[in-house]
């Protein structure tokens, strides 16, 4: 697929291409389970500690100069036991909980048969990059479980760069890599306030907002382009700009011929 004006589209990874959300609470659960069987904590406790595990995530405010993210989630942990249960702080027993839920969440990442088959078909006319924000180490072991690399032109982690999503800098970046201008560009990704105003930031040609539950967002902006319940649905959507550019085309001739 040749499309007037559109050379390339850059896809985010995390709940866009891969559920990660789904795959977290899957290791969730195997944590609650382990602490359960194993440590014989009370199912409430045990759900305590990993509510306190997900909140410091959230919050999570990583410097690499300082500490590695390893050790540092490995205290997520160690934090949220000693919250919870009191008494020492058990190191071991938090770096059991932080290998155990890392391991399984990337057993569960998995980029789904017909994703594989859309990216593989789309990448015949276009240029593909994947452009995802978060820490180096973590969203490269992600890519490697997901195994999405055959699939891009190029993947820029936002992690390694001085800016990551919605600074302009990190797309003009991801322009560069591919020898394409903003201009030419598609960004797809779940997150307005990421994807989207980065995109919009970058002067990108259009940004896809993927919403899985199809609900109105909160805030009023910023307004993606396009609105899609599931990735799949990206063709579908790049078929109707390339035909409302051929339209603009025939309109603009037409005019120019009037003249």
């Amino acid at each position: 697929m040749g499309l007037h004006g559109v050379k390339a589209v850059f896809f985010d990874l995390d709940n866009t291409l891969i559920d990660t959300a789904a795959a977290g609470r899957r290791a969730i659960e195997e944590v609650i389970s382990a602490l359960q069987s194993k440590h014989h904590y009370g199912e409430g406790e045990a759900r305590a500690i990993c509510d306190k595990v997900q909140a410091k995530l959230l919050k999570e405010c990583h410097d690499p100069a300082k500490m590695c993210i390893t050790d540092l989630r490995i205290s997520h942990w160690e934090e949220a036991i000693q919250e919870t249960i009191g008494g020492e702080a058990n190191r071991d027993l938090a770096a059991e909980c932080y290998y155990l839920w890392k391991t399984t969440r990337l057993q569960h990442l998995t980029l789904a048969e017909d994703t594989r088959a859309m990216l593989t078909e789309l990448r015949k006319g276009l240029r593909l990059l994947l452009l995802t924000n978060g820490e180096r180490q973590t969203q490269r072991e992600k890519i490697e479980a997901c195994a999405c690399q055959p699939y891009f032109d190029a993947i820029v982690v936002g992690g390694e760069q001085k800016e990551e999503k919605p600074a302009a800098s990190i797309f003009h970046y991801c322009c560069d890599l591919l020898g394409v201008q903003p201009a030419e560009c598609v960004m797809v990704g779940d997150s307005l306030d990421t994807d989207i105003q980065g995109g919009l930031n970058a002067g990108l040609k259009a940004t896809v907002w993927l919403n899985k539950a199809m609900t109105a967002p909160v805030d009023t902006s910023p307004v993606p382009h396009y609105i899609i319940s599931s990735v799949l649905d990206l063709p579908e959507v790049l078929q109707k700009m390339e035909h409302n550019i051929n339209a603009k085309l025939e309109t603009d001739h037409m005019a120019s011929s009037d003249e």
